[in-house]
Order: C-alpha cells, then sequence, then structure tokens
C-alpha cells in the first residue's frame, strides 16, 4: 500500500477546493458549538472513514486545545465513553447516524434528533449539521489523495 501523496498541493491543481474549503471551515465560527465538540465530530468523521490523515489531524488539534488523551480516545468510543458529556455523545451519535455504514432505517430517528435538540437549539444543530457536512467534503480529497498525515498543509502533498 502506497504512503507516497497521490496528488502535488490541491492549491495547485484546483484552487477552488482549497478556497471552498477556507469558507467551510468558517461554518463553526458563529460560536453555537463548543470548539471540542467540533473538532470531536470531526475526528469521528476520520475515525469512520479510516482515514489516518483526519485522524492524525484532529486529534492534533484536540491535544493543542488542550483536550485529555482520556477523551480524545473516548471518541472512538463514545456510546460508552463517561469521561464525554451527554451532549458531546449526541453531537457524535449524530456523526454516526450519518456516516456509519451500517444504518437501518431512517439515519436521524425521531429520538435521536430529540436527544440531540436536549443539547443544542436550533443555531447549534444547524452549525453542527454544517460541521458533520464541512469534514466529509474533506473525506475524498484524503482518502482519494492520501495527505502526508502530521505535516503543516505545504507539505503534505507530493512535491
Amino acid at each position: 500500500m502506497s504512503t507516497t501523496p497521490r496528488f502535488p498541493n490541491p492549491a495547485v491543481l484546483n484552487p477552488a477546493i482549497v478556497e471552498s474549503g477556507a469558507v467551510m471551515r468558517g461554518i463553526a465560527a458563529n460560536g453555537s458549538l463548543p470548539r471540542p465538540t467540533v473538532s470531536m465530530v470531526q475526528l469521528r468523521v476520520g475515525q469512520l472513514f479510516e482515514s489516518d490523515y483526519l485522524i492524525t489531524l484532529h486529534t492534533g488539534l484536540l491535544r493543542a486545545a488542550g483536550e485529555t488523551d482520556e477523551r480524545i480516545a473516548a471518541v472512538a468510543d463514545w456510546k460508552n465513553a463517561p469521561q464525554l458529556t451527554e451532549a458531546e455523545q449526541a453531537a457524535l451519535a449524530l456523526v454516526d447516524a450519518i456516516h456509519a455504514p451500517d444504518v437501518s432505517d431512517r439515519r436521524v430517528s425521531d429520538a435521536l434528533y430529540a436527544d440531540a435538540a436536549k443539547h443544542y437549539d436550533e443555531a447549534a444543530l444547524m452549525t453542527l449539521a454544517g460541521v458533520i457536512g464541512q469534514v466529509g467534503f474533506f473525506v475524498p480529497l484524503a482518502l482519494i489523495g492520501l495527505p502526508t498525515p502530521g505535516l503543516p498543509p505545504e507539505q503534505q502533498w507530493r512535491a
């Protein structure tokens, strides 16, 4: 299996992807969601898609924000994680409902929505939906392009 990035810098290949990504990163900037929740959502998406790049990136961002290794590790088993708040667990439940491959019936049930709505107002729920979509935007780039995990953006891609 190749560990060499498949693409040169996307900013060179298609600047609109980078510009779109910058706009999408602004989705979480309205302050309606705690920053750790945003990063946990992004980490969980990386875990579900088995993307070393996204897992490394969002684990590093959580550490840089002061999250403990115990809370970061708990994202993988969020359903049984007393280290996470009920609100964080509700956010991660939405991620799994949307992105997990083994889903039956409606992805976001009325009960799941009601549980999330206990913890987040409408603005925060809209932001949460946007954050889940925002990290989903980067999944194909990470899985197809194979950027190098843990490096600054300008060094992640093939020269």
